[in-house]
């Protein structure tokens, strides 16, 4: 391609993500909600019962504190940061499979240079999730930060997380961000990071290879353009797809949770490492401590992802 039309597909690349990205955020920001507060409460002192006994006593209390709009705290910050999440993903995701093709391409293959091997397919997908970490690291703390809060219990001071519910001690994301931002500066913003970033290789490169490989050959066996594919295959590759990431990197994502709602002051907090943090989870929880409140994630997998590649390939659609 030339430059501009190079530059031009960026642009639509993006356009089309922003588009998942929205739809993805009203889909699954709910089961997101109930899967972060199970992920982090508090273990239960010997004897002494859960916050939340499962799922559905979290989805109840809930809504008897906070109502519905309680399963929609913090979706300002997902909102217009995963629009911008999901397009540096499919805009770096497009870019190497082009790359790719490229080298297919002089590589011999001919007319089958546009179907790329499941390992360029991880690698591309790996690319997003890295590149994507640089935004959806501090997106992910503050949306986790928010929906840790509760309305009972005594505020934390200092902001240094919600281990124990607390009471709104932030009033809405721009309030996070500078709170956080004037005690701790960037490198608060960007607590568990690493963790973030590892996350996101692992889990993109999986939910891309899922999702390319079933169009791939959903396009040879039907002897159809991507553009002609139906939209319930689009929904049901994109569900599998939500599937084969959240499926591979849930403990990670335990951790990641468990390290951006710990407190910032050293003396105070409860992990000092991603190592720290495993060790006593397992310590304290078992191997089911890396799996706290995975139904609701899987379950959100399905809608969340299928919208994802909907609203993506509907806008590309559009936009061609």
């Amino acid at each position: 391609m030339t430059k501009n039309e190079d530059s031009m597909r960026a642009v639509k690349d993006c356009v089309a993500g922003s588009a998942g990205g929205i739809l993805q955020v009203f889909a699954g920001q709910p089961f997101d909600t109930v899967k972060v507060r199970l992920q982090t409460q508090p273990t239960p002192a010997p004897g002494a019962a859960p916050l939340y006994k499962g799922t559905i006593d979290c989805v109840k209390q809930t809504i008897a504190k906070e109502g519905f709009a309680g399963f929609y705290k913090g979706t300002t910050t997902p909102l217009v940061g995963v629009g911008a999440c999901v397009s540096i993903q499919f805009l770096v995701l497009e870019a190497v499979k082009r790359t790719y093709t490229d080298i297919n391409r002089r590589s011999g293959k001919g007319a089958e240079s546009n179907m790329l091997s499941l390992s360029q397919l991880y690698v591309a997908g790996a690319a997003s999730g890295v590149a994507n970490s640089i935004v959806s690291g501090p997106v992910e703390h503050i949306r986790t930060r928010l929906q840790v809060q509760t309305s009972s219990a005594p505020a934390i001071a200092s902001g240094a997380g919600s281990q124990v519910p607390s009471k709104v001690f932030y009033t809405g994301p721009v309030d996070c961000i500078q709170k956080i931002y004037k005690s701790h500066g960037l490198r608060g913003i960007y607590k568990g990071q690493v963790a973030t970033m590892i996350r996101e290789f692992q889990g993109y490169g999986a939910y891309f290879l899922a999702y390319e490989y079933l169009v791939q050959r959903a396009m040879q066996a039907e002897n159809k353009a991507r553009d002609q594919l139906p939209t319930w295959k689009v929904c049901t590759f994109g569900a599998a797809a939500g599937y084969a990431m959240w499926l591979t990197i849930y403990p990670i994502d335990i951790i990641k949770s468990k390290l951006q709602t710990d407190s910032f002051d050293s003396a105070s907090q409860k992990y000092k490492s991603m190592i720290d943090c495993a060790r006593k989870t397992f310590a304290h929880e078992g191997a089911a401590g890396f799996f706290r409140g995975i139904a609701p994630c899987i379950i959100r997998a399905a809608p969340a992802n299928a919208a994802t590649f909907v609203g993506f390939e509907f806008a590309m659609r559009f936009l061609q």
